[in-house]
């Protein structure tokens, strides 16, 4: 998550409701609306949430694309083109770090 904090795309996997599905977070809003486009989504759909930095306790502006579907797998076969530009983390890893549900 920092890494996301810090202008970087973080890409969580998750299940929600028996569906596999993942965030794409940052704080650069260009880089998830270009990142949107080339899975072909729209974007009025990128969500707009401010996190709160660990570090420092001050929220901080981000936004994230909710990927499932058809979505999600063009997703993570771009991911898997580029990976220097994503930090990623599966539940197991979020539990770990004390951050996960």
């Amino acid at each position: 998550m920092i890494y996301a904090l810090s202008g970087g795309m973080w890409f969580h996997r998750h299940v929600h409701k028996g569906e596999p599905m993942a965030h794409v977070v940052s704080s650069d809003r260009n880089l998830l609306l270009q990142f949107g486009r080339r899975l072909g989504m729209r974007d009025e759909w990128l969500q707009y949430k401010p996190l709160k930095d660990p570090t420092t306790g001050i929220r901080i502006e981000a936004w994230h694309w909710d990927l499932r579907g058809i979505f999600l797998g063009r997703g993570l076969a771009l991911r898997t083109t580029a990976p220097q530009r994503y930090a990623e983390s599966s539940p197991g890893e979020m539990n770990s770090a004390g951050l996960g549900g």
